[in-house]
């Protein structure tokens, strides 16, 4: 089993940032990718980002140029800088990961962009 929990949401106005954080405990040994979705209302989860244990990362068309995901493999912790948000950021989001073809949530964060 692996344990995801986030931290790092809030309020937020147009055109700020925000620092997401999650930390995995548990069963962590070879944990390859960590990534983070999103999912607003009435609205399907999808990816924002991603990133390997080597340092690989994987963008959002939509958050390209505004977010940047981080690793720390020592601290079993990845983070997302959000910058230039924008009200359509406004979601519930999520860290993920996959370990032995088994998916593992946290339990999400709320991020609101007020304009």
């Amino acid at each position: 089993q692996v344990q995801l929990v986030e931290s790092g949401g809030g309020l937020v106005q147009v055109g700020g940032s925000l620092r997401l954080s999650c930390a995995a405990s548990g069963s962590i040994f070879s944990i390859n990718y960590m990534g983070w979705y999103r999912q607003a209302p009435g609205k399907q989860r999808e990816r924002v980002a991603g990133i390997t244990s080597g340092g690989t990362t994987y963008y959002a068309d939509s958050v390209k140029g505004r977010f940047t995901i981080s690793r720390d493999n020592a601290k079993n912790t990845v983070d997302l800088q959000m910058d230039s948000l924008k009200p359509e950021d406004t979601a519930i989001y999520y860290c993920y990961t996959n370990r032995y073809g088994d998916d593992y949530w946290g339990k999400g964060t709320l991020v609101t962009v007020s304009s």
